[in-house]
């Protein structure tokens, strides 16, 4: 008999409790391998498919696309060991009869502390079930007591009793004003007047008004958008950030680039030239590959340099890191550079790939503008942007001239070092950046 395995969305790193469902990639019958992807969900760090440990029938789904569910709840069962969809399937969740064989991890994330759920029991349908219920006999129900009249209707007028018949009054309802209660012509005109007299209604008390609604589209702040948003504001809640800026003369520079590619080979990026430069200028100024302990109250500077970068997708920003980007060449860092962007325009970023950054190099000059005041991926403590690259008129040489012209911009937090300390890193970007040849003592 197959056992019903029960798989649940295990931890994908980096403390993330909850992911959302973006799609299905299995329905309920299918069969599935083991370690084969069966859904595909979005953390606040990436697009993540998830495979499944065990092989077997697709029993069921838990969640629809577009929930988010927390990190330990159960995605799908699996009846391990059945080739089709069992006629019964098993309540998923319970624990096993007996023993077995252990189930096979989940690859990539820590051991599965799930166990076979136990084969529920099916009870044979008789035929009392599907028969129909006995009739209960209904509770005798009393006869409503009757009306006792108010009492003997002394002799009255036929005139009265006429009026009052003609207009449906009950005579004896009324008390009569006469001598010994005896019924007038006046009290029947009086009960008619008060019975087309109609009562009073109070005025509805009016609510206050609700403040109208925002108009507009909603966009729900979830997901990659909702943790850039946290993490930006908190950014700026904790760091404070202070901003420097230089002008530099990048003719050499793309000289020198165009040089390495005429070589043949793979090409050479701006973003890579630049990215050497940061981990030259960043083993000069340690102070800004550093981050803040506020529990501790003390600066950590950090070993080597996890070089983020800010690559714009369709899921919105994303800041891949490029892991021990000190140790890599120009060549090297063009490959993990486009490596890492073509991960993230297709969604397939590990979360691993979007965390433990120390530095930040963004280059917003593909956007065509020149300047900006980046706000510090937190919890690092300085990015570098990068302007676009344009030609201006700039005196080279004592003479006027039109160069290619970049804006570097650096903003640090101010907490790790004092603007000496950025001036003179950033001064030191900009000199490799005009003259490539001052790179060249550092390698």
């Amino acid at each position: 008999m197959p056992q019903v395995m029960e798989f649940k969305l295990p931890d994908l790193g980096e403390g993330l409790t909850e992911a959302e469902i973006v799609r299905w990639l299995v329905a309920v019958g299918d069969v599935v391998a083991i370690d084969q992807p069966v859904v595909e969900v979005e953390t606040a760090k990436a697009m993540v498919e998830v495979p499944c440990p065990y092989g077997g029938v697709v029993t069921a789904r838990f969640g629809e696309e577009g929930q988010e569910l927390p990190v330990g709840a159960p995605l799908i069962t699996v009846a391990v060991g059945a080739a089709s969809l069992p006629e019964a399937p098993a309540a998923p969740a319970a624990e096993a009869e007996g023993s077995g064989n252990a189930p096979r991890p989940l690859i990539g994330y820590g051991s599965d502390h799930s166990r076979p759920a136990r084969r529920r029991r099916v009870r044979p349908v008789t035929a009392a079930v599907s028969a129909p219920l006995a009739a209960v006999p209904a509770a005798p129900v009393a006869p409503a007591a009757p009306v006792a009249p108010a009492g003997p209707v002394p002799v009255i007028s036929p005139l009265v009793r006429k009026l009052a018949k003609d207009n449906g009054v009950d005579l004896r309802a009324l008390h009569g004003s006469g001598p010994e209660g005896l019924i007038l012509r006046a009290d029947v005109e009086a009960a008619l007047t008060a019975l087309r007299t109609p009562e009073p209604v109070p005025a509805p008390v009016s609510a206050p008004a609700a403040p109208a609604a925002r108009q507009g589209e909603r966009i729900p702040l979830k997901g990659v958008r909702g943790a850039v948003a946290e993490k930006l504001s908190r950014s700026r809640r904790e760091i404070p950030d202070a901003t420097c800026w230089v002008d530099a003369d990048a003719t050499e520079l793309m000289a020198a680039r165009a040089a390495m590619n005429a070589v043949g080979g793979p090409k050479i990026s701006v973003l890579a030239l630049l990215a050497r430069i940061c981990t030259a200028a960043l083993a000069r100024y340690p102070e800004l590959n550093s981050t803040v302990d506020l529990e501790a109250k003390e600066i950590v500077r950090l070993p080597a340099v996890h070089l983020s970068f800010a690559a714009q997708t369709e899921r919105g920003l994303m800041v891949p890191v490029v892991r021990d980007a000190q140790d890599r060449n120009p060549e090297s860092l063009s490959a993990e550079f486009a490596r890492l962007t073509e991960l993230a325009r297709t969604g397939k970023l590990a979360p691993a790939d979007l965390t433990g950054g120390t530095f930040t190099l963004n280059n917003y000059g593909v956007f065509g503008v020149d300047g900006s005041t980046p706000i510090i991926n937190h919890p690092e403590a300085a990015m570098l942007g990068v302007g676009r690259i344009i030609d201006k008129p700039w005196v080279h040489e004592g003479q006027l001239a039109v160069r290619k012209v970049v804006q570097l911009s650096l903003t640090f937090d101010h907490r790790v070092c004092d603007g000496g300390t950025a001036g003179g890193f950033l001064r030191y970007v900009a000199d490799c950046v005009e003259s490539p040849a001052v790179l060249l003592r550092s390698l």
